[in-house]
């Protein structure tokens, strides 16, 4: 029985939107993102299911060169794909013989064109689930929410997700845009690749979904892949989501009122400067606003949440 016990945001556009921009403003280049030939895209799907993507542009590339269609390679000698195969150290050679036998059933089966539905790329030798969404997805903007690992990891941390892999499905399926599963699966996985890694970088990499996320507000980044809690207490990151935190239960705080709820030592080292430092890193990320308090003539500065 799936767990219903958890809620995605109210404002779920604004989340959507926050992910696919952050995703547009900048992230990693690879090869096969400026690409929508399903050939390539599954070349680079199956080469990536045991292999680091740094390594696997060079071999896509060398890849593609050589065999640059699936003609190409459906013609090809099976003993040269292998060879090329282990002499690229791109895992079991079973993969490579599939590739190989995906090739011939689009040029026998399809006349030389790739099927464009989830469901009939896994009529494609070797294709599973998994990879069949990609190439949907990717190629053709028609797949579906794509629920790997790392998403799984992000769902768990921001919005509470159980771990659950029904639960995690229909999340996945929830947020992601109708009709847009290119951008969207590319953006999912690149939160989970680059910032909401087994160790988060929360701040680093510029997470999009601070404002709306349970671990980062609770400070507890613990997933299912990730069993043991990274070092937390007393960090930065601790503070700034304990201040995310406050400032949600109250519609403003000065900062003589928010510090001594951000921490019981507060004050000295860690006082009035310290945070307005901390409040002024969150206001830099956009999650948080400062501003004097009207009237006050010791210019109190008075912290709100952005919304």
């Amino acid at each position: 029985m799936t767990d219903t016990s958890w809620s995605l945001p109210d404002d779920i556009d604004a989340v959507r939107d926050a992910l696919v921009a952050w995703y547009e403003d900048d992230h990693r280049s690879f090869p096969w993102r400026e690409t929508d030939d399903p050939y390539a895209i599954l070349v680079s799907e199956v080469m990536s299911q045991q292999t680091q993507l740094g390594r696997v542009v060079a071999a896509w590339e060398a890849f593609l060169d050589r065999w640059p269609t699936a003609n190409d390679l459906a013609d090809a000698d099976r003993s040269d794909v292998v060879g090329f195969w282990t002499s690229h150290s791109l895992g079991y050679n079973n993969r490579a013989k599939y590739l190989h036998e995906a090739a011939k059933q689009v040029t026998t089966e399809y006349d030389g064109e790739f099927p464009e539905t989830p469901d009939e790329l896994q009529n494609l030798q070797g294709v599973g689930p998994y990879t069949a969404n990609a190439v949907a997805s990717f190629a053709f903007n028609n797949g579906n929410a794509v629920v790997d690992t790392n998403v799984k990891r992000v769902l768990y941390r921001a919005f509470d997700v159980p771990d659950d892999d029904a639960a995690f499905e229909e999340a996945a399926s929830e947020l992601m845009p109708g009709g847009e599963s290119r951008v969207w699966n590319n953006a999912v996985m690149e939160l989970g690749g680059v910032a909401c890694e087994k160790t988060p970088a929360c701040e680093t990499a510029g997470c999009p979904w601070r404002e709306w996320c349970h671990a980062y507000e609770i400070g507890d980044f613990t997933a299912p892949d990730v069993p043991t809690q990274p070092k937390f207490d007393g960090s930065r990151r601790q503070f700034r989501g304990r201040v995310i935190s406050i400032l949600k239960e109250y519609e403003k705080l000065p900062l003589s009122k928010l510090g001594p709820r951000v921490r019981v030592d507060y004050g000295g080292d860690h006082g009035k400067e310290w945070l307005r430092e901390l409040c002024s890193d969150l206001e830099d990320d956009g999650l948080v606003e400062l501003e004097s308090a009207d009237g006050d003539e010791n210019g109190e500065c008075v912290a709100r949440l952005r919304r």
